[in-house]
């Protein structure tokens, strides 16, 4: 199934969380959800409450969101986020 968000939104997959301690070893346990993802699709933009906007993030790109932000969603199995560009704080870049 493809998803198609449409005017600001963008789809984001989450990125798995593993803490691992100074000494190398996995903690498992009750940890939060990361607020780094993955974006795979991209709404068009356009004009939305009256002002233009024009989308800054592409596909493949890793974010950086608020921890309440956006709506998840599980669609054949698979989670997803899908947000306006305007609750993304920050792209990451390496």
């Amino acid at each position: 199934m493809k998803i198609e968000p449409l005017f600001d939104r963008i789809v984001v997959r989450q990125e798995n969380a593993e803490q691992v301690s100074q000494s190398g070893l996995i903690l498992a346990g009750n940890q939060e959800k990361p607020q780094i993802a993955s974006v795979l699709a991209v709404g068009p933009g356009g004009v939305i409450d009256g002002k233009e906007i024009v989308m800054q993030i592409k596909v493949g790109d890793r974010v950086l969101y608020p921890k309440y932000a956006g709506s998840e969603f599980k669609i054949d199995g698979e989670e997803f986020v899908v947000l306006r560009q305007s609750d993304i704080l920050a792209k990451i870049v390496e």
